[in-house]
């Protein structure tokens, strides 16, 4: 069977959907290649466009996304809930079907060279592309985020980049390139403005503070023009097979009810496996095409 790869790239931008419909356009211009899926969010200011096809194809497609990105975002610009420290804030390649992580790994590294390379561009490796085991945390190399690595990077050798100069790109920051198992972006809309809420819940179900297992999660406000908004816990499930939506789902209502409010609705980001959608009910959780979002259905398409 031939190798299959997807590609899942981050980009901080999520309120000029004229932009984001370019970068987008320039990927699914690149023969061979499939966007399965694109969304956008204004509160994060950040878009994610799916993927998939062939490693050199992906690699390809994931190039001009690059190139279009840093000629139509401005990181000084750049405000948004989501950390970031680029214009093309995270690029992940996932291996699909049988096609093993080693080949993951070495088009993810060999992806950070060229685009460091080409678009003087500082670059970090992380996940299984890591060439530090320090660096293999997404969460540590975004450390105090675009506004912070801006003068850690020519000043503390532990932030210098992979590839690419101790600098960050004029108007594009840096970006990190990985390889990872496929992961689940979900977020969980909260019936309150309480950000402290919403930041205390994601303190207690993530991983690294004791909670559940393979959870990243962040407590984040959705603000809305005139004031007010809706907080969010944002989690990524970097090990789904573990810790499902079900479980995340059902613990943050938990502790949500435990102060007197409970969850509004939740947003899939991307797509994730058919599998870790069997016993998700989307109709309850406000996605009721949640089983449409499978990477396995969207691949399947004609």
């Amino acid at each position: 069977m031939a190798s299959l790869i997807e590609c899942v790239p981050n980009f901080s931008e999520g309120r000029r959907p004229e932009v984001v419909e370019r970068i987008a356009g320039a990927i699914a211009g690149v023969a061979g290649v499939a966007v399965l899926d694109q969304s956008s969010d204004e509160s994060h200011n950040r878009s994610v466009v799916t993927l998939a096809g062939a490693p050199k194809a992906v690699a390809a497609g994931a190039e001009e996304g690059v190139r279009v990105a840093l000629e139509l975002i401005d990181m000084e610009r750049h405000r948004g809930a989501h950390p970031r420290i680029g214009a093309v804030d995270v690029v992940p390649f996932v291996p699909l079907g049988d096609t093993p992580m080693s080949e993951a790994v070495d088009v993810a590294r060999a992806f950070a060279e060229q685009i460091a390379e080409r678009f003087e561009l500082p670059v970090y490796l992380y996940g299984e592309a890591a060439l530090h085991s320090a660096r293999r945390s997404l969460a540590e190399l975004r450390r105090g985020q675009y506004e912070a690595l801006r003068a850690a990077i020519a000043e503390d050798p532990e932030r210098a980049p992979d590839f690419g100069p101790a600098r960050l790109h004029p108007t594009g920051g840096a970006v990190a390139v990985g390889a990872r198992e496929p992961l689940i972006a979900f977020n969980i809309n909260l019936q309150t403005d309480n950000v402290a809420v919403a930041a205390r819940i994601a303190r207690a179900i993530r991983e690294s503070s004791g909670g559940m297992p393979g959870v990243q999660a962040i407590g984040i406000l959705l603000g809305r023009r005139g004031g007010g908004g809706t907080a969010q816990v944002s989690t990524n499930l970097v090990d789904w097979r573990r810790t499902g939506i079900p479980a995340v789902v059902a613990e943050v209502r938990r502790r949500a009810r435990l102060v007197g409010i409970d969850i509004d609705h939740c947003e899939l980001i991307g797509l994730a496996p058919a599998a870790a959608l069997v016993e998700v009910d989307g109709e309850a959780l406000g996605i009721p095409d949640i089983h449409e979002r499978a990477i396995e259905v969207q691949l399947a398409r004609p």
